[in-house]
């Protein structure tokens, strides 16, 4: 038996740490390859997003977001990018269909709140880097 000098608190309390942090990284690697923007994402966004977010509709016109392709998402809006690849917390569409934003932009404009499983979908996307998958 390997002894790591556990007789102590805080031998103890570094080898609990050491577990948890294994498995939060083996959790995370469960889901590393699972969120598709073609799949998962573009279903949320036509539910959601394309009503208004088109060429011609009122949030495109407003916003200059187009998010009915990879590419439009990915170009954000005429005030600036929307998406930080690897980063959803920095994500403006992260904070706008969170409810994180001023109630005037919340996202769906006046309409309920997109369901937090799909909020999650979106989320993960942008954690995993944003790709055209």
């Amino acid at each position: 038996m390997i002894h790591f000098g556990t007789t102590t608190r805080a031998g103890r309390a570094v080898l609990a740490g050491v577990a948890v942090l294994a498995a939060v990284f083996a959790a995370g690697d469960a889901f590393a390859n699972d969120v598709s923007f073609k799949d998962h994402v573009m279903p949320v966004l036509e539910e959601n997003c394309l009503e208004c977010h088109l060429p011609g509709q009122d949030g495109y016109e407003k916003s200059g977001l187009n998010m009915g392709s990879y590419e439009g998402l990915m170009k954000g809006t005429k005030f600036g990018r929307i998406i930080e690849p690897g980063n959803a917390t920095l994500s403006n569409l992260v904070r706008l269909i969170e409810g994180l934003a001023s109630p005037e932009v919340r996202m769906p404009h006046n309409l309920p709140m997109i369901d937090k499983s799909k909020r999650n979908i979106i989320r993960r996307w942008i954690n995993q880097g944003a790709k055209n998958n």
